[in-house]
């Protein structure tokens, strides 16, 4: 059993990247000029299935940018590393430039072409690619006009947020960062929480103000983008990058808002179980109990292999390929990058993961949460053409969170580990949810007056906390400045897909465990990949995800789960 990545499985040589070059250099010669390949579906097929043969076996860096930034993730400190990896950056990017032109001309074909090239037989296999890219297509600027919002965005959106995060990183109390404090948040002693959150309130504090100044400079600069490409709602763009209809997005927040009481019974029986009368806001993380069970890497691979065979044997098989081929990385060490993470770059590629497995009863969900991310990326492989390989941000983590859970299942009902469960589940959906309407509420008011003060952007983020946490979590003064740390809200609009992503993960987990021979249309979901719209896939399955009704019962597997954990109590 390796646990060490096994790199043979890439090319490492210098010489690939001559040819990544000249095919790449070969494409943009043979197309920059010509228009044909706008108006004729027959040049437009032999174009595509160029531009797609350059994806799946060249990319803009071969496998050499693949396996310098798996050798980072082991040796963060390694400065050879570092400058490896950015000589290969300015390399992709060159390339990458060289040849933006073929999407942007292709999206901004005329409607009438478009429908001959969406109802031509050659290009069915490119059918989804080009509805999607023609929808993108409505709201891009000519490429001139595009440069330029590209060189702007530095000035107008990263740099302010590079800004905020800098000096939040830099701020120190009692010698500890708040990253650190915040780590405190998840330990069992009530008085370390209580300083750590007093600690994260005056850092967040002294910063807010200048937050508060970043904050207006973004929404301004997404209010001109917005105006200038005639959107009509601030998170639609978001919608459209990630391949999902506004309406499945609003039914999925409409479904889980009206669940907002689970959450809010949820954290009123923490409460009770943690012996006091409401939590602090910093304690609703708090653990409960101490888990006791240990898993060892080799104990953490039999349970996770039993369920997986279980459920479906090429599941098994996938998973025992990246324990045995050296695929999966398993223990911390010095210079390593913290947390875990499942990786690909091309449908051509093998799947490598990073754990730091320290034989807690959580690693055992961390492994099967990426080795789901893994078998997803193996059945993806099935798809014919690269341009198909690959999830929409919408359903990236269905299968995750889907093996992830079924594992949980099946370990011993050991109440600490399911209060942590729920913990997770309640912050994924319910709590992503609430900042999502946070979200829209934010851009809403400052499209109407321009500004808006800190203190405005505290009130109304404070009251979207209210929303989801209920009468049982205490809102200490101070946390009305939690926006200020919380990075995804420069990614405006990001949050919705952690809930969405779990809440159809459940609905799937529901639907195998009434029919087990359900699974096979779970595969065969997981293998489409992007080559059709998440809406058009479940369909195929028989499900509507634009009804409300599909969002409320992942949201019963929740309330299962709670439900469970209050016999135990």
């Amino acid at each position: 059993m390796q646990t060490n990545w096994n790199f043979g499985l890439l090319n490492t040589s210098e010489k690939q990247l001559k040819v990544v070059e000249k095919k790449n250099l070969a494409f943009s010669a043979k197309w920059k000029d010509r228009e044909d390949y706008l108006t004729e579906p027959k040049v437009l097929l032999e174009a595509l299935l160029e531009f797609d043969d350059l994806q799946k076996n060249y990319g803009t860096t071969g496998d050499l940018g693949y396996y310098w930034s798996l050798k980072e993730a082991l040796d963060q400190s390694d400065p050879a590393i570092k400058a490896q990896n950015n000589r290969l950056e300015e390399f992709s990017v060159r390339l990458y430039n060289q040849n933006q032109f073929f999407l942007l001309k292709l999206s901004k074909v005329p409607g009438n072409i478009q429908k001959i090239f969406l109802e031509s037989d050659l290009l069915i296999d490119f059918r989804h690619f080009l509805e999607h890219l023609f929808a993108t297509g409505k709201f891009t600027l000519s490429d001139p006009e595009e440069k330029i919002l590209n060189l702007k965005n530095n000035s107008a959106h990263s740099s302010w947020v590079r800004m905020t995060s800098q000096f939040l990183s830099e701020e120190k109390i009692g010698g500890k960062t708040l990253e650190e404090y915040i780590s405190d948040l998840q330990l069992p002693d009530a008085k370390t929480r209580q300083i750590a959150g007093e600690a994260i309130n005056e850092m967040l504090a002294n910063n807010a103000k200048i937050a508060e100044h970043e904050l207006n400079a973004i929404l301004y600069d997404k209010k001109v983008n917005d105006n200038l490409r005639g959107i009509s709602r601030p998170d639609q763009m978001r919608h459209l990058s990630d391949d999902i209809d506004s309406q499945v997005v609003d039914a999925m927040i409409e479904a889980v808002g009206s669940k907002f009481y689970l959450a809010h019974n949820f954290y009123k029986t923490k409460a009770k179980m943690l012996g006091i009368a409401k939590l602090n806001y910093w304690d609703r993380g708090a653990p409960v109990g101490k888990i006791e069970i240990q898993y060892d890497y080799e104990k953490s691979v039999k349970l996770i292999s039993g369920v997986f065979d279980k459920l479906d044997p090429q599941f098994q098989e996938i998973f025992m390929g990246f324990v045995n081929n050296g695929q999966i990385d398993v223990y911390p060490k010095s210079g390593k990058r913290g947390g875990a993470f499942c990786a690909i770059e091309r449908p051509t590629q093998p799947t490598y993961i990073l754990l730091n497995h320290t034989n807690n009863l959580r690693d055992v969900l961390t492994l099967a949460h990426e080795a789901g991310h893994g078998i997803n990326n193996e059945l993806m492989k099935s798809q014919k053409y690269a341009v198909n390989f690959g999830s929409p941000l919408s359903t990236a983590e269905v299968a995750s969170t889907f093996m992830e859970d079924f594992v949980l299942q099946s370990l011993p009902k050991d109440k600490s580990l399911m209060m942590k469960k729920l913990d997770d589940d309640i912050s994924t959906i319910f709590r992503q949810v609430a900042a999502y309407k946070f979200e829209q509420e934010l851009h809403e008011r400052f499209r109407k007056k321009s500004y808006l003060a800190k203190e405005e952007i505290g009130e109304i983020f404070q009251k979207h906390m209210i929303s989801y946490m209920g009468d049982s979590v205490e809102q200490n003064e101070g946390s009305q400045n939690w926006w200020v740390y919380w990075s995804h809200f420069r990614s405006f609009f990001y949050v919705y897909s952690y809930a969405s992503g779990l809440l159809i993960s459940k609905a799937l987990q529901n639907k195998v465990k009434q029919d087990p021979k359900f699974i096979e249309k779970v595969k065969w979901f997981l293998a489409q990949g992007s080559s059709d719209s998440p809406k058009n896939l479940f369909l195929a399955l028989g499900i509507d995800i634009t009804d409300k009704d599909f969002w409320l019962s992942g949201i019963s597997e929740v309330e299962s789960l709670y439900e469970e954990v209050k016999l135990l109590v």
